[in-house]
């Protein structure tokens, strides 16, 4: 957890697939069933290509359905992807993707999602199970990419 209060959660992984071809493939909305853990479906109408799309999913989460809605935020092709999702009943987050050629023609994936904590009884489960929850996702997130792109 950062100086902040705020709560960051991160995973880095080099993978066996090219720069490009791993961006491409991490960002297209229809790759996504492939690779992201507990998605249920993504609902009609979203997109995600530049800065202010949106795109909503559901998602099994903490044993239940809920609907999580995604804002691009900033998108920097071969590099950067950020985004806020909102889900009712979680503190709101920001989630970055970093990309980079790790040197020896395979990528370097980062991702980090942070969020702050809502107070109270509400905040310990914050901070606590949600944060297992999140480090759970990231974690199976590159496993299942490493599956489709293999580790160098």
């Amino acid at each position: 957890m950062s100086g902040d209060g705020q709560v960051k959660v991160e995973a880095r992984h080099r993978f066996a697939v090219g720069l490009g071809d791993g961006f491409d493939y991490i960002t297209n909305i229809d790759n996504w069933p492939q690779y992201w853990p507990g998605l249920v479906r993504i609902e009609p109408g979203s997109r995600w290509r530049s800065a202010g799309d949106q795109a909503r999913l559901v998602l099994r989460l903490l044993g239940r359905e809920t609907e999580m809605t995604m804002t691009l935020e900033r998108i920097v092709p071969y590099e950067l992807v950020e985004y806020t999702s909102t889900q009712r009943g979680l503190p709101d987050a920001h989630h970055d993707r970093r990309f980079a050629d790790d040197g020896d023609g395979g990528l370097d994936f980062q991702a980090v999602v942070e969020y702050s904590p809502r107070g109270g009884l509400r905040g310990s489960f914050d901070r606590l199970l949600l944060r297992r929850a999140v480090r759970r996702a990231l974690n199976t997130t590159v496993e299942n990419l490493e599956s489709r792109f293999g580790r160098p």
